[in-house]
């Protein structure tokens, strides 16, 4: 039992390091051919889902969670990205001559049938393994449901979670872009506020994820304003306090700048 739980923890260790190697190069890969640096991300946001139908598939065959999973997990990454690729390369082509949320929609009902097709000639394929009784078929079957599962609930999350993400992309890069602009812009106050919001931010984004992530924990002086945050693993707290300041700091800043513009809409009224 010693020796096979040093032959797991070692291939586990060599599996992880695979995964992350193979994750940088598809990553690397679909950067170069999508020319962009943030789109990538959204074709491999599905990768985590895939794990929902891989739990849900292990807990109703009574299957354990071993290293076979992980085996079919590195197989399941490739297939599901694939998926995730066409989608996203058929929202782009439609995107180019017609609105972005009209182009999500065409997309992903045109490209319905193909990820249908793709799933199911593997699902499809392996599911005689799953009833499979002979003591060899056991030793693939954590495989086999990884993959069965993992790529059923897939491909539903896929067609439903992929678009999402476009939009929302879309979204956050409309904000991200005023917010270059902004820096930019010629009204100083514009300018200053939002450089102070930034440099606000990273300082207190410094003070608690920052100083946590370096020393394990958290200042006394957090800890006793926010005494919540005490009885939580010192990431997870300094994680839920960095969210909820640089919320804070935006909402302020949003709201000073609001009432700095009505203040000058009103002067420039009452000049004229």
């Amino acid at each position: 039992m010693t020796g096979l739980s040093k032959q797991e923890s070692t291939f586990l260790n060599d599996a992880m390091t695979g995964l992350i190697l193979c994750l940088t190069g598809i990553y690397l890969v679909l950067s170069w051919v999508f020319g962009s640096w943030t789109r990538p991300m959204v074709v491999m946001a599905i990768i985590p889902f895939g794990l929902i139908g891989t739990i849900y598939g292990h807990a109703a065959w009574g299957v354990p969670l071993s290293m076979f999973t992980v085996v079919g997990l590195l197989g399941m990454t490739g297939i599901i990205i694939n998926d995730s690729i066409v989608l996203v390369t058929s929202v782009d082509e439609y995107a180019e001559d017609r609105g972005l949320v009209p182009s999500i929609i065409d997309g992903a009902s045109d490209r319905l049938r193909p990820v249908m097709l793709t799933t199911l000639t593997t699902v499809l394929g392996m599911s005689p393994l799953l009833y499979e009784g002979s003591q060899q078929a056991q030793f693939l079957m954590p495989t086999v449901i990884t993959l069965v599962y993992g790529l059923g609930f897939g491909m539903l999350l896929v067609l439903l979670v992929v678009p999402a993400l476009i939009a929302a992309q879309h979204d956050v890069s409309r904000h991200i872009t005023a917010m270059r602009r902004g820096v930019s812009a010629r009204a100083n106050g514009v300018a200053w506020g939002l450089r102070t919001l930034w440099i606000a931010i990273l300082a207190w984004g410094g003070a608690t994820l920052g100083y946590a992530i370096w020393s394990k924990q958290l200042p006394e002086q957090i800890t006793n304003a926010f005494p919540m945050a005490a009885n939580m693993s010192p990431i997870t707290g300094a994680l839920g306090l960095f969210i909820m300041g640089s919320a804070a700091l935006v909402l302020t800043t949003y709201i000073v700048l609001a009432l700095g513009f009505q203040i000058v809409a009103l002067r420039r009224r009452r000049a004229a």
